[in-house]
């Protein structure tokens, strides 16, 4: 049985710091973009250089790491999906849509030193109670 698959590897570096934002509901959303480029020679031996920019979109905890260790320029490895979103834009009223990468995984590969200008968080849930080995039926 065939399965289908959507994956997305990328090395590059980061365009602008991640800006990290919270839904209503309080998740963590970080946005972001990356440039990956690559060279070539034609036959004749001239060298072309071409950059894509990636647009990419991090929730949760990867969310939190991202806006925390990335930031403009950082050499970067991101595993992700490719999604599309589409929307009605309120001023024009025409449909647009935009691709974006859902990160999965993130490897800095450069050292770096976390960011300390950590914006506001919402308040934390309070985690389940812990059940201990006499709570469990088995």
């Amino acid at each position: 049985m065939a399965r289908d698959l959507n994956k997305v590897l990328i090395i590059g570096r980061l365009g602008a710091d991640p800006e990290l934002r919270y839904t209503a509901a309080g998740t963590p959303v970080a946005t972001f973009r990356v440039a990956a480029s690559r060279q070539w020679r034609d036959p004749n031996g001239n060298l072309h250089d071409e950059t894509e920019w990636f647009n990419i979109v991090a929730w949760n905890r990867l969310a939190e790491i991202c806006h925390q260790y990335l930031s403009r320029g950082a050499r970067v490895y991101i595993e992700g999906r490719l999604q599309t979103r589409t929307w009605e834009d309120a001023q024009t009223g025409q449909s647009r849509s935009r691709v974006e990468v859902v990160a999965q995984d993130m490897i800095l590969l450069e050292q770096r030193e976390p960011r300390t200008d950590d914006a506001p968080r919402p308040p934390r849930r309070e985690p389940p109670p812990d059940i201990g080995d006499d709570d469990i039926p088995f």
